[in-house]
């Protein structure tokens, strides 16, 4: 290969449309694994499957490691190889990410770059929209890893270990182009209120919860239901101000909705758990059950529901993870998890969806139903899974369900399900370490 802008163009015929490269250390090999840097944050990086708990080893004396399989492949200039046992192994002790499984089942990988523990190698990395990891390793001597550890030009972004790199063609970077869109949608002015269909079919929308549908249709955002970036890798969050010169928040930010992944919520089904920890609708809303409350680390039992939020399987004194299988739990007075959120799912939420975040502040009007949206724009980058366990720990991050059950005494009662973590609007630095509010004009 004769440059790194022809790598690129080589990786991007494979469908990448990200692009990242490494230094290799000499611990960086086929026996020691590769470093991918401290915390977790290589995982909004690095696409993965589904978090789980590897105990085979148990039996020979070694703990359990909790891994994610990558879809990963060598390329060159005649193709593409699977390199079938490549994945993600996650070290919470110190904690940091490494990645393992690069050469074996795979005849055509670098094998002789890998194994070796000479200074000056580089893994170069291709991200594609579905997830597959491209991947090409040189040698110290080769020209691309020359040419890398010279480059000082402004088309490459070094975020912990591993160095972004733009192509020529596309030095505007995604944040580039989202600033842009939103300054469009900011001097428009006010907005009819509306949602954009999967059909890609704008229609009116008249409910109070319309500023984030307005904004994401004005965007091409289509309501989602997986965990996922909205737009470009950036989730993009709006929240009601009462002008736009204070942008004051009327209320707590909405992080993420994640459903429980277990306790009694899971084991009985959702109406069984509003009949034993829900209460009667309080405005007197006849054959209603409701789940509501605010929960915080270290809060009493809450006096309607008998249920407290703790946190299973963190330390906050060193700010580490010590069990994985650790969770975010709401128990009773007598011990029972009345519902569960486990470490692995959450972290694959936050860490996907999370990476980068927008905040956008809205006004609102009616009627008709409209929304305009302000020119001072939060940009948050590089998060961890550690600084949102930190937030819950310390009580910034709340547990805030509403969760309701109509007809309740009925053959067929109908359930509203909504578990909300929340955090006030002031708090939303804390969870990432490089944040910017951007004026638009």
């Amino acid at each position: 290969m004769e440059s790194i802008n022809s790598l690129l163009q080589l990786m991007e015929s494979h469908g990448a449309i990200r692009f990242y490269a490494k230094k290799l250390a000499p611990n960086d090999n086929s026996k020691n694994q590769f470093y991918l840097g401290g915390g977790f944050s290589a995982l909004h990086t690095i696409p993965h499957g589904s978090l789980y708990v590897d105990d085979s080893n148990i039996a020979k004396g070694k703990t359990s490691r909790t891994k994610a399989d990558v879809t990963f492949y060598w390329v060159d200039k005649n193709g593409r190889y699977l390199a079938p046992n490549a994945q993600l192994i996650l070290y919470p002790e110190y904690p940091e990410v490494r990645m393992s499984g690069l050469l074996k089942g795979c005849h055509h990988a670098p094998s002789n770059v890998i194994a070796s523990r000479d200074e000056g190698r580089t893994l170069f990395l291709g991200i594609t929209p579905n997830g597959d990891v491209l991947g090409y390793a040189a040698t110290p001597d080769d020209p691309l890893s020359k040419e890398l550890y010279a480059l000082t030009n402004n088309n490459i972004n070094v975020s912990s270990v591993l160095i972004e790199l733009f192509p020529p063609d596309k030095k505007q970077n995604t944040r580039v182009l989202l600033l842009e869109a939103l300054k469009e949608i900011c001097e428009k002015n006010w907005i009819a209120s509306q949602k954009l269909g999967k059909d890609g079919v704008i229609t009116p929308y008249s409910a109070r919860n319309g500023g984030g549908y307005t904004l994401e249709a004005e965007l091409g955002i289509s309501p989602n239901g997986y965990s996922e970036p909205d737009y470009l890798g950036w989730e993009i969050k709006q929240y009601g101000v009462n002008d736009f010169r204070s942008f004051k928040p009327k209320s707590p930010v909405t992080l993420m909705t994640p459903e429980p992944t277990g306790g009694f919520y899971c084991d009985n089904g959702v109406p069984d758990f509003l009949r034993r920890f829900g209460y009667p609708d309080k405005s007197g809303k006849v054959d209603r059950i409701n789940f509501g409350g605010i929960y915080t680390i270290g809060r009493a039992y809450h006096a309607d529901t008998g249920l407290r939020l703790i946190l299973d399987g963190y330390d906050q004194q060193s700010g580490k993870i010590t069990d994985m299988a650790g969770c975010i739990c709401l128990e009773t007075q007598a011990g029972e998890i009345a519902a569960s959120w486990g470490f692995n799912s959450i972290l694959e939420h936050w860490n996907r969806k999370h990476a980068q975040a927008a905040y956008i502040p809205a006004l609102f009007q009616t009627p008709p139903p409209e929304y305009a949206f302000g020119c001072q724009v939060l940009l948050c980058e590089e998060t961890d899974f550690l600084l949102f366990l930190k937030a819950i720990a310390n009580g910034t991050i709340s547990y805030d369900p509403a969760i309701k059950m109509e007809k309740a005494s009925s053959p067929k009662p109908v359930t509203k399900r909504r578990s909300q973590f929340r955090i006030k609007h002031d708090n939303l630095t804390s969870l990432y370490y490089k944040n910017e509010t951007v004026e638009l004009k």
